[in-house]
């Protein structure tokens, strides 16, 4: 897919407070050169994207959306492995016509990966400056590897939302995310309270650690895994409404993690 029309990524919102929303893996796009290497089905590139998940974060305030497929570019590796060059680096799926990609395919991506971090440093040191924030960084997970008509993943291995702290300064932030978790478990939805459960399967990557280390005491990223229960992993459609109200949830939490951010700048 050709990418003439719309932006690698876009800053989205009002930036006057201390909540933003990022959706980095929600893109699909990918651009002319880079697409001719591609040989992984389309539908297959799908599945292992994190679609919608911009509108899980649509309701807070400032947001962050990237178009760009993470097979092009992963902004949440780092830098030196950002781009898939072999399958060994993506989980096994043959991703490009003959690998290693030619390196001036690869610049572009890195390129991308540039200007993102470069942009989003530009806004958060503005951000930073008033004071702590929270940065929710959106993805979603597949449930249902085995195929289309095998049975999901056990719920005791797959929560509703997995909340990734793996580089979380816990001592000084640990209440806000007990915070954020009880609040979040409390959202009224129409399957009942959310399944929501710290590091189970995922602890955050390169976004959560390389803003933890820009904004020391300041930054709190939390790497929020959303179960495909809003979509049907292998057909591609979607429950609007389920979407709907995990944008709701998550942006209902806002006031209680908000107390609990000005008694962390307290303490």
């Amino acid at each position: 897919m050709s990418t003439t029309e719309r932006p690698p990524f876009e800053f989205l919102g009002n930036w006057d407070g201390q909540f933003i929303a990022t959706a980095i893996h929600t893109g699909h796009d990918v651009r002319p050169d880079f697409a001719a290497e591609l040989i992984l089905p389309e539908a297959d590139r799908l599945r292992e994207e994190d679609p919608h998940t911009d509108e899980i974060g649509a309701l807070i305030p400032a947001r962050v959306i990237v178009n760009r497929s993470r097979f092009e570019v992963d902004l949440n590796r780092t830098r030196e492995e950002s781009v898939y060059r072999t399958s060994e680096e993506a989980w096994g799926l043959d991703v490009v016509r003959n690998p290693p990609l030619d390196e001036a395919v690869v610049a572009g991506s890195l390129a991308v990966y540039d200007a993102f971090y470069a942009e989003l440093g530009r806004r958060l040191d503005t951000v930073a400056d008033r004071g702590p924030f929270v940065l929710f960084d959106v993805h979603s997970y597949n449930h249902r590897r085995d195929g289309a008509d095998a049975a999901p993943a056990a719920d005791e291995e797959s929560p509703e939302v997995n909340v990734g702290t793996g580089s979380v300064d816990h001592e000084r932030f640990g209440p806000v995310v007990e915070t954020f978790m009880r609040s979040l478990r409390a959202a009224e939805t129409s399957t009942g309270p959310l399944d929501v459960r710290e590091n189970v399967r995922f602890r955050g990557r390169q976004l959560a650690a390389w803003t933890h280390a820009r904004y020391p005491g300041r930054g709190l990223v939390l790497a929020l895994e959303f179960k495909k229960t809003f979509m049907d992993e292998w057909t591609g459609e979607v429950d609007q409404a389920r979407i709907d109200e995990l944008a709701r949830a998550l942006a209902g939490t806002l006031p209680a993690v908000e107390s609990s951010l000005r008694q962390a700048v307290v303490s």
